[in-house]
């Protein structure tokens, strides 16, 4: 097919287009042990590129350094300060109020606990990250959808009514917003995000953004980060280079607080600190400020890749409605058209041999949907669709 360019070379400046499918099978994590070698995984978020060189050399001279200790200092949080004053203009970034975490979700968990208490409930815009769900079940929070709308962005009418549900009886709440948004791949404007502010200010809500997938807006698209809108000051943040720069396996996040929350965020337990990773943090701090350039080249590649595959599936499979969203690696498929019932991504693992994620645990509005995995070669995406199609035959 035209589209799809030649197979994966080393020297191809996009890092998507660098593995062959042979490689990629010697992976160890999730992704590759997952399924037996016949099925194509396009589910966990994992991305099939190669790591930025300046990461894969920071993290190799710690190693040989035996720099293999506990975290310290702000080399992270800087780096983040100047990842985010030089691509998103925001210089409200105050090392002063950072907080290394394990991770993202972790770090969601640590918030909620200053804001909230057991029995409160934390709004979300259903469909979404999965993980939600459980780890706020597990607090000891209640879940209050507010979904998303038709057009697949904040239904501010729906978030109020959430809102309104929430903290009835006098009860305090949380809003754990995702931004950009997955599984959709929204990104949430200044003025959706200002909105927002107004309505948790009249309600008392506090807010708790998961920002993770902010360096992964696709060139022209603007990200606003939650804490630099008006009245934002009140909220907290999560962010990583974890999805930017396929760390996953290297543990490390930050917690930043608006310039009214700083005294919540004195009050995390010190040894919070402790669990990140010092080589996560080594390997993420050296992506923010040295793999820029990498990054660029990533999301080139991602834009190409929602291209190719909202062509392809005009092509091949014209009953799935994708409406690509300019942020992630993510793709959100509506299949409720092909009549697979509420888990098409049962069938296209039983009889295409693709495992794609069900739309199921993403909460009200998965069902009949999928997320497929766009961080990967055109080839690949080609073949899943491929035997997407096979699975309907």
């Amino acid at each position: 097919m035209d589209l799809i360019p030649h197979g994966p070379t080393d020297d191809d400046p996009n890092p998507l287009n660098r593995l062959s499918l042979d490689r990629l099978r010697l992976r160890t994590s999730m992704k590759w042990r997952t399924y037996p070698d016949d099925v194509l995984p396009l589910w966990v978020a994992e991305m099939d590129v190669p790591l930025a060189e300046p990461v894969v050399r920071a993290v190799t001279d710690a190693m040989a350094l035996g720099d293999t200790g506990y975290p310290a200092g702000t080399a992270y949080a800087e780096a983040l300060a100047g990842f985010a004053r030089e691509r998103w203009g925001w210089d409200g970034l105050a090392v002063e109020r950072t907080a290394i975490v394990p991770d993202v979700m972790l770090g969601v968990v640590e918030a909620l606990k200053l804001i909230s208490g057991p029995g409160d409930a934390v709004v979300v815009n259903c469909p979404v990250y999965p993980p939600f769900y459980p780890f706020v079940e597990h607090l000891d929070r209640r879940i209050v959808e507010a979904p998303l709308g038709a057009d697949l962005r904040l239904d501010l009418v729906a978030l109020e009514d959430a809102f309104r549900r929430a903290t009835a009886g006098g009860r305090r709440a949380a809003y754990l917003l995702c931004s950009p948004h997955n599984p959709t791949g929204t990104v949430h404007t200044a003025e959706e995000l200002a909105a927002v502010a107004a309505l948790a200010g009249r309600h008392g809500v506090r807010v708790v953004a998961d920002e993770i997938h902010a360096p992964l807006v696709a060139p022209g698209t603007v990200f606003t980060p939650y804490l630099s809108v008006p009245g934002g000051e009140k909220g907290l943040s999560l962010m990583s280079a974890t999805k930017g720069w396929n760390l996953a396996g290297l543990k490390a996040a930050l917690l930043i607080a608006g310039t009214a929350a700083a005294e919540d965020l004195a009050r995390l337990p010190e040894e919070v600190g402790h669990g990140p990773s010092h080589i996560g943090v080594i390997a993420h701090t050296a992506a923010l400020r040295e793999g820029v350039d990498w990054l660029d080249a990533l999301l080139k590649g991602l834009d190409d890749n929602r291209r190719l595959l909202a062509d392809l599936l005009a092509r091949q499979l014209p009953g799935v409605r994708y409406r690509p969203g300019p942020a992630t690696f993510l793709a959100w498929l509506d299949c409720r058209a092909l009549d697979l019932g509420d888990d098409p991504a049962a069938v296209f693992l039983d009889r295409g041999r693709v495992a794609l994620n069900s739309g199921l645990p993403f909460g009200t509005g998965g069902a009949g949907h999928v997320r497929l995995n766009l961080g990967t070669s055109p080839q690949l995406i080609a073949e899943a669709v491929r035997r997407m199609s096979v699975a309907l035959t």
